[in-house]
């Protein structure tokens, strides 16, 4: 299943500059998605991560790959209009680093689901070549629950 950027617009609440993942192009709804960012030199960050030498900052990677397993999460109907909360990141790794002109493509596997509480495995990689990994820990809350 295939997703374009209005699809995944109805999934997750993030919006432009924090919406990270531009098409999911596979998805098993709350097993595992394959989702895709174009860098481009126009994202505001590179302005000054860092002047001359434009490198996607590492939260940003991890926010990007956490957010391809947001949509497998929060996909099935019941989960829609709920929120994937961090819990924890272990097992962060990062291999190279992700430039304008890149396409970040991410695989998401949920691991482990109790409830509303679970862990999620991410790669990400860059024409074939892994650039980061983590372990995501996360909880999902309807928003008005969160105070």
């Amino acid at each position: 299943m295939v997703l374009d950027i209005n699809e995944i617009q109805k999934i997750l609440p993030h919006r432009p500059p924090m919406l990270l993942v531009d098409r999911i192009l596979e998805l098993d709804p709350f097993k595992s998605a394959t989702g895709l960012k174009n860098v481009t030199m126009m994202e505001n960050f590179f302005r000054g991560h860092f002047p001359g030498k434009p490198i996607m900052p590492g939260v940003l990677i991890l926010e990007a790959m956490a957010q391809v397993g947001g949509v497998a999460m929060l996909y099935p109907e019941e989960n829609r209009g709920k929120i994937a909360l961090f819990g924890g990141m272990d097992n962060v790794k990062f291999k190279r680093p992700v430039v304008p002109g890149d396409q970040l493509i991410t695989k998401a596997e949920l691991m482990k689901v109790h409830g509303d509480f679970g862990k999620l495995h991410t790669d990400g990689f860059v024409d074939g070549k892994l650039v980061a990994k983590a372990d995501f820990t996360f909880a999902l809350q309807r928003p008005e629950k969160m105070s």
